[in-house]
């Protein structure tokens, strides 16, 4: 039996035993009111015929006679009152008795003079009672009221009304239809409402059965907390139904669980490519920058057969990629430089043996001496920078900065003492902050330049870039823009762009050191910003002492 139907069997089950217990219930109630009714008028009809004059005058004229003439009491006043009475009100019998307990008046005139067949010592003692006993004319209500003299108080007789049980409960299947009728309405009622319980679990649960909703919690865990990838659900009313610890680290440690999509503090680029795939498109793809952390996103939309479920967007984090990349184009640089001093170094020292071979001695004497002095490159000289990596690196960006129209400075502040241990790292640092300098310096007026300051205190390099731009005009959130930019950034800006700053920066906090923004602008430059890198240096190697021939 299926889980939707075993509810509704115990839905109305619980139901018509509800239904059961108020119907009956209700019925005893209606009994009790009944006979109470009952009771309440003969005691009320006892009363007023104990307190007519004519009754008490007839009592007291039979009082303490122990004989009675059946014949005179039958043609007499008190059994015509009694049986008026009784008529008009319904009563299954209205009793007159003296103070012997000796009838006066019965609706059986064989009666007349015989001993009452209840009980009648309390009522002759001045007591009023109500029961329900057994007489000459079978079971009913009666009450027994004493009848008492006027002038002494004294108890002189008796009345006694009773009221069939048929009469009481008469009423008793009219009061039981209606109650019946309101069962059988609430039952209709439990049962509609069993029904449409069922249909809504059906739908919500999509006709899964629990055990089978147990496999799919635990594979829905698996699923979310086994994958590398971050995965956040959306229903079709924009909440957030699920988010697995990926997608939160992604998000800085945002879980927007059970929050509107919009309201959760989510990248808006991610908002806007989930309403559009709520919006009807099958699939959209995009990059998120979020602070220091690159992701890529994939989403899609859910259905399951006909049913809308949303969309699933899939967000895999790439920063490590990029920064893999990032390196790499860092020894890209280095290498091309390197092949530039290769072919400059073979091209001289082909000209120097073309003016040896022509024997013009002093020109390639002065050649080599110029090669000697300035290096393979012509500039590279002009750099002034005596560490050997970072010459051949600076050199190969004063080239790019050059076809830009971009000058590379270095500053009269730079000193270094060891050598570079992590070209790596230092390329990825330093090469972002330059690249980024020279898209400034060229969106700048002109003169346009790029200033490179580097420094080493044992094993760490500090190092500042200044450029000849515009500055920075969000300084507080310069490594921030490159998210806060994806929906409304100037079309100049220039810092903060991208995904360079925000990766540098991750650069020299994995090596234990920061990137920071020194100065947003000033007078005759622009932004300024400086790193420090712990380990990127080593003790420059002591020379090797010449060999005398």
């Amino acid at each position: 039996m299926r889980f939707a139907t075993r509810v509704l069997l115990m839905q109305l089950g619980a139901a018509f035993l509800i239904v059961l217990v108020c119907l009956a219930a209700f019925a005893a109630f209606a009994v009790g009111q009944l006979r109470a009714e009952a009771e309440s008028t003969a005691l009320g009809i006892a009363r007023s015929v104990a307190s007519d004059p004519d009754v008490r005058a007839q009592a007291a004229a039979y009082a303490g006679r122990a004989g009675l003439d059946a014949a005179a009491l039958e043609a007499g006043d008190l059994q015509r009152q009694a049986a008026e009475v009784a008529d008009r009100t319904g009563a299954l019998f209205v009793v007159i008795a003296n103070d012997r307990g000796l009838r006066l008046a019965h609706p059986d005139p064989a009666e007349l003079g015989r001993e009452l067949s209840t009980a009648y010592a309390p009522v002759l003692r001045g007591s009023e009672t109500i029961d329900w006993a057994h007489g000459t004319l079978g079971d009913s209500a009666r009450a027994k009221v004493p009848v008492t003299d006027p002038a002494s108080g004294e108890v002189i007789g008796l009345v006694s009304v009773g009221f069939a049980p048929s009469r009481v409960y008469g009423d008793v299947p009219a009061v039981l239809g209606v109650v019946a009728g309101v069962a059988l309405v609430a039952v209709a009622a439990a049962v509609g409402v069993a029904l449409l319980i069922r249909r809504r679990l059906e739908a919500l649960t999509r006709g899964v059965q629990p055990d089978e909703l147990e496999a799919l919690l635990q594979s829905r865990a698996a699923v979310l907390d086994g994958v590398h990838d971050g995965v956040l659900a959306i229903g079709p009313d924009r909440v957030v139904r699920a988010c697995n610890p990926s997608a939160v680290r992604v998000f800085g440690g945002i879980d927007p669980t059970g929050s509107d999509v919009g309201a959760a503090g989510l990248p808006r680029r991610l908002v806007r490519a989930v309403e559009r795939v709520l919006a009807g498109e099958a699939r959209v793809e995009e990059q998120l920058v979020l602070e220091d952390r690159v992701a890529y996103v994939d989403v899609r939309r859910a259905r399951n057969g006909a049913d809308d479920l949303g969309a699933v967007a899939v967000l895999r984090d790439r920063t490590d990629v990029l920064a893999l990349a990032e390196r790499l184009e860092a020894v890209r640089a280095a290498t091309s430089a390197l092949r530039v001093q290769r072919h400059e170094f073979a091209n001289r020292m082909h000209a120097a043996a073309g003016m040896l071979a022509a024997g013009r001695v002093d020109e390639a004497e002065r050649m080599i001496a110029e090669f000697a002095e300035r290096g393979a490159i012509p500039d590279e000289g002009a750099l002034e920078v005596d560490e050997p990596f970072l010459a051949s690196f600076l050199a190969a960006k004063a080239a790019e900065a050059s076809e830009r129209g971009v000058e590379l400075r270095i500053a009269d502040d730079t000193l270094l003492v060891g050598v570079v241990a992590q070209p790596e790292d230092v390329a990825a640092v330093l090469g972002n902050l330059v690249d980024n300098a020279i898209s400034a310096a060229v969106a700048g007026a002109e003169p346009r330049w790029v200033s490179v300051s580097l420094l080493d205190d044992g094993d760490t390099l500090a190092l500042t870039v200044t450029d000849s731009g515009r500055g920075v005009d969000d300084p507080n959130h310069v490594f921030e823009n490159a998210r806060r930019q994806e929906d409304a950034a100037p079309a100049d800006a220039v810092h903060g762009r991208g995904i360079g700053l925000p990766l540098a920066r991750r650069f020299a906090r994995r090596r234990g050191g920061a990137l920071w923004l020194v100065e947003a602008r000033g007078e005759g430059h622009g932004a300024v910003f400086a790193a420090r890198l712990p380990g990127a240096m080593s003790p420059r190697s002591a020379p090797e002492e010449a060999i005398a021939p």
